[in-house]
């Protein structure tokens, strides 16, 4: 879907990322791993647009990233960031029907309020579209937000940390969500993700970085390997296998 071919970044003259060669398939839930630091935020906002890179070459379903325009790039890709400046006073309603933005360009239509209820009621969040967002609690707001980029229609889903500020039942059903989003509505989602233990039980590919190069990459259990993971974080980590599950533990 996504074809990453020899690309640079670098910051004043400081390498941030460098030669990297990626292939993210359609359908596919791709968790970027590693240390801070790594480049992971920095490659999923040269992969929107939103900053680019010194050298390489990106190509979104044949064409060219930069020759797409912007209103036909963001009914393609949606990235959710870290922090984001949101007025409080938004509603939940408003906030999801901003997604909506790249369709109706600030004035919506019918279909784009009947497109807002479906996501509503899939998220099973419409008792919330009345309700102000810092009258939420953290999980609901990550649902909310994912409601907006639901709502925006792309195909492929670029997610910054999503699970920031969870407690662990809240992140639990933010995945199981995530991989409802690929297995139901066959979205593309790639994530930045610090937890490996959880990212490892649900997605299916994984790319670690570490000081901004791909360190490995592949199946999720081919990742999930001692001598990698103590390379890639510089410890040694004991890992454990619970009903065929890998589980990474940090103390004997």
């Amino acid at each position: 879907m996504i074809d990453i071919q020899n690309l640079h970044k670098s910051y004043c003259k400081r390498p941030i990322l460098e030669d990297i060669n990626l292939t993210i398939s359609q359908g596919c839930f791709t968790a970027f791993i590693g240390p801070n630091g790594a480049g992971k935020s920095s490659l999923l906002r040269i992969l929107c647009r939103l900053d680019k890179c010194t050298q390489g070459r990106l190509v979104l379903k044949g064409q060219e990233l930069q020759a797409w325009g912007s209103q036909e790039l963001a009914q393609e890709l949606t990235l959710l960031q870290q922090r984001l400046n949101i007025q409080s006073r938004l509603t939940v309603h408003d906030l999801v029907i901003f997604g909506r933005y790249p369709y109706h360009q600030g004035r919506p239509r019918p279909e784009d309020e009947t497109r807002v209820q479906e996501v509503l009621d899939y998220l099973d969040i419409s008792d919330l579209s009345a309700r102000f967002i810092d009258q939420l609690s953290g999980g609901q707001l990550q649902r909310a937000l994912i409601g907006m980029v639901l709502a925006q229609d792309t195909e492929l889903i670029l997610l910054d940390e999503p699970l920031n500020n969870l407690d662990l039942k809240q992140s639990i059903a933010m995945m199981d969500l995530l991989r409802r989003l690929v297995d139901e509505l066959g979205k593309t989602i790639v994530m930045v993700v610090h937890d490996i233990n959880l990212a490892s039980q649900y997605v299916d590919e994984m790319v670690a970085l570490k000081d901004g190069h791909i360190f490995h990459r592949g199946p999720t259990e081919e990742v999930m390997l001692k001598p990698i993971l103590d390379e890639l974080y510089d410890m040694d980590l004991t890992l454990t296998q619970v009903q065929g599950r890998t589980l990474c533990t940090y103390r004997n």
